[in-house]
């Protein structure tokens, strides 16, 4: 039987997994109450893994198709558009990616990935669309504005070139963010510099503390330096 590629499709899919039950719990866990980050967002309660098993049965999903999901309020429609979209992007020839991360900017621009699990899904393909060109400008003009969302991506899309053993797409971005206290920037920045020191150099990730512990945050500080021994942990603590 042929999967009809639509997204009214999608959204009968996912209709079938919620759990009305777990859509209060994911309401008070991505703090959707008022004055919150995620205020007014609407779940119906799937698990992630599941949206990523329902994804797969729409890959080829039409970029007019996703957008339909994106414009959802449902949390869940908009989080399996990101990773159909991510999936899109990956596979589609050069010639093709422009038009992804156009729709993908549009997406963000227009506050449609607006939760930190919808940033860190999606993020990469920025991310890596930045390394392919060998600039990363584009997510330096995402973490200077003061949209939490937006430069969230910024600070998270540096991930793609982390992956492939350069510190540089970090290192630009965390000067831009370093003041920026609000509790999801500093875990951001802190998982970034984590994952330089793991996935680049440990000595890039302490070279930089050496410099900047005294200006980071709490918690991002605490995020940068999990994996460096207790001794190194305290020394750089005690020079905030």
């Amino acid at each position: 039987m042929t999967t009809e590629l639509s997204a009214a499709a999608v959204q009968e899919a996912l209709a079938e997994l919620a759990d009305p039950q777990r859509a209060v719990s994911s309401a008070g866990f991505f703090k959707t109450g008022p004055g919150q980050y995620g205020a007014g967002d609407e779940f119906i309660g799937i698990t992630v893994p599941a949206q990523r098993k329902a994804a797969k049965r729409f890959r080829g999903l039409a970029a007019d198709e996703i957008d339909l999901l994106l414009d959802s309020p449902i949390h869940e429609h908009r989080l399996t558009a990101l990773i159909i979209m991510r999936t899109e992007y990956e596979k589609a020839t050069l010639g093709d990616k422009p038009l992804w991360i156009e729709r993908y900017r549009a997406a963000v621009d227009r506050g449609r990935v607006n939760n930190w699990d919808l940033v860190d899904s999606s993020a990469n393909i920025l991310g890596d669309w930045s390394l392919a060109q060998g600039n990363s400008t584009i997510l330096c003009d995402y973490a200077v504005q003061q949209d939490l969302w937006r430069r969230r991506v910024g600070v998270v899309g540096t991930y793609a070139y982390l992956t492939a053993s350069d510190a540089s797409a970090t290192l630009a971005v965390a000067p831009i963010v370093i003041d920026d206290r609000r509790d999801l920037i500093q875990k951001a920045l802190g998982w970034m510099l984590r994952e330089m020191g793991k996935r680049v150099d440990r000595a890039v990730l302490t070279e930089y503390l050496d410099g900047h512990a005294a200006e980071l945050g709490r918690t991002a500080l605490s995020y940068a330096t999990e994996h460096l021994t207790p001794e190194q942990r305290k020394a750089y603590r005690s020079m905030r």
